[in-house]
């Protein structure tokens, strides 16, 4: 077993994996499937999802070698850490404790030996009530028009898990019919043009903002909050912003001072990482609002359905700590560092970017919780695209360039079901035949043999032989309900956490995020002096300072005392 200073690479399972490796090279996924029996043991139901690993690049013996590796990582003590509240972040000294965001209220998840769900109730039931008084039209903005507007203004965790339910629930027919005569919008960046996008066509009179910063001090989103309030203020004047604008932070004082009610700041804890933090008020305050407490609630029961499958199946039915041991498998052993997330939904065309940033933002680590330089790579560089649109964009190098192991993410039911008559299939069952087509071709490829067969003409049959041997995972949803979608949040979430357990890595810290911002502070400075006083460029590289020389001279007609404008679409 690792103890806490040494590497899991040095361990005697590490190594026994290293070796196999030569093995399952020597194999091809065409032989391995023809084995049913394997293929039946990699397939696993639970509460409607099902999982198939079967056409991962691995034996029976190398997963019980995985399982092996777990318990040379203590990754089931890790778990039970997780969720025994105790300080696993130990770089900022913190819990981790997103489960408790959405476990039932009779439930008890410690945190320095206080039960912290009643705290998390609280919130929730205010997030309730007020949601519905906006809804229903009992709270209105300064003029008395109801509110049927939100603009969320947060940014990362702030802003992609959110974006990402939202997006997905926007066409379940649920939520659609809550959602009716509503409108939510995400602003995030602090580039101008995505404060133009989100007010164009916004009335301040019937608008709402929910700034969403923890310290409520996340430079790009003070400045979009102050550039929302200047909105609302100059329409309807300053005492407006009270009745405009709430907040999700743990700031109070400073969220008075920007001119939002104290009780009107809905609160989350330092135990809430910003990636991890969707089913917390960061998420659930806007998604509330526009769907309703009811349609959210359930949102977070799904997620709570795959928190206790995680705590409480063992690893050969446990489908975050599956998934999280494969991946450690493709990147580590077999060296596929990438992995394509190929939802075949459109509803969850959001999803890739948000694990984007729950992936890579927790195991892109170059050291181990001890501070020891790892010897092997971590993380997995995250992208995808949903089915069929990524087919016809990157699966040619999927399929016939660089090794990319595939997450293949199909819905039974479709949320919006289409049948036209005559046609052979339905909308859907088009969508999912290529769901189901797709890994095979991966895995099997097409032979030289099998062209020749086809009277392919000689010179043709390099350019279209497959390899194949490409492993995939594919999960299938028995619908896309906001349920559903708390469950795939969570397995993702879960398998995540996993990967950094065995890796041996703070998975729940960012530091890595830091250097840029406060390089960005001395750039600030220097711009403001330059506009102001005509400084020169100083103190910067020959590069950095010859592009921003560049920069302020063919920007010279921005005014150096700003009056204040805004955008004008």
């Amino acid at each position: 077993m690792a103890s806490s200073t040494s590497l899991i690479s040095d361990t005697p399972e590490w190594n026994d994996l290293k070796a196999h490796v030569e093995e399952i090279k020597n194999t091809h996924l065409r032989n391995l499937l023809t084995d049913d029996s394997r293929s039946q043991s990699f397939l696993l139901d639970s509460d409607g999802i099902v999982l198939d690993y079967s056409r991962q690049q691995a034996t029976v013996e190398t997963i019980q070698k995985l399982f092996q590796l777990a318990q040379a990582a203590s990754l089931k003590d890790k778990i039970n850490r997780l969720y025994g509240g105790e300080r696993i972040n130990s770089t900022e000294n913190r819990s981790v404790l997103h489960v408790a965001l959405r476990a039932s209220r009779d439930a008890v998840i410690n945190s320095d030996g206080e039960n912290v769900v009643p705290e998390v109730w609280k919130v929730l039931d205010k997030i309730k009530d007020f949601s519905d008084r906006v809804r229903s039209g009992s709270w209105v903005g300064a003029t008395g028009k109801p509110l049927k507007d939100v603009v969320a203004v947060g940014i990362g965790g702030s802003f992609l898990g959110p974006l990402f339910v939202h997006t997905a629930l926007q066409t379940d027919p649920e939520a659609n019919e809550s959602a009716k005569g509503r409108q939510l919008r995400f602003l995030a960046n602090v580039d101008p043009i995505d404060v133009a996008r989100n007010i164009t066509g916004l009335n301040p009179e019937t608008t709402l903002v929910v700034i969403v910063s923890k310290t409520f001090t996340t430079a790009e989103t003070m400045l979009n909050a102050r550039t929302l309030r200047e909105w609302i203020s100059s329409a309807l004047g300053s005492s407006a912003v009270a009745k405009h604008m709430v907040a999700v932070s743990t700031n109070l004082t400073l969220v008075e001072k920007f001119g939002i009610d104290p009780n009107n700041a809905f609160a989350f804890w330092d135990w809430v990482g910003g990636r991890y933090s969707v089913c917390s008020a960061v998420g659930v305050l806007p998604l509330s609002l526009q769907y309703g407490f009811s349609v959210v609630e359930k949102f977070l029961k799904g997620a709570s359905n795959i928190d206790q499958h995680f705590y409480s199946q063992p690893f050969e039915r446990n489908i975050p700590v599956l998934l999280g041991l494969l991946s450690v498998w493709n990147v580590s052993f077999l060296g596929y560092p990438a992995r394509a997330i190929l939802p075949y939904s459109q509803a969850l065309e959001k999803f890739a970017p948000h694990i984007q940033q729950v992936s890579m933002e927790s195991n892109g680590k170059g050291v181990s919780i001890d501070g020891l330089p790892l010897p092997f790579e971590t993380g997995e560089i995250d992208f995808g695209e949903p089915g069929t649109n990524g087919q016809h964009s990157f699966y040619q190098l999927i399929h016939q360039g660089r090794v990319i192991p595939c997450d293949f993410i199909g819905v039974v039911k479709s949320q919006q079901p289409v049948f036209l008559k005559d046609e052979v299939v339905s909308n859907h069952d088009e969508l999912m035949s290529n769901f189901f087509a797709q890994p095979d071709a991966l895995a099997y490829g097409k032979t030289a043999d099998q062209l020749q067969k086809e009277n392919v003409p000689p010179h043709l049959i390099p350019h279209k032989t497959f390899n194949g041997n490409r492993p995939s995972v594919s999960l299938l949803l028995p619908s896309l309900n906001a349920y559903n979608i708390g469950q795939l949040l969570a397995i993702y979430e879960h398998r995540i956490a996993v990967e950094g357990f065995i890796w041996g890595i703070n998975s729940f810290d960012q530091w890595g995020v830091e250097l840029g911002k406060s390089l960005a502070t001395q750039v600030r400075k220097q711009l403001h002096a330059s506009r102001t006083k005509a400084e020169p460029v100083q103190g910067f590289n020959f590069s950095t300072t010859t592009l921003l020389t560049r920069y302020l001279q063919a920007s010279s007609d921005v005014p150096a005392d700003l009056p204040t404008s805004l955008p004008k679409i």
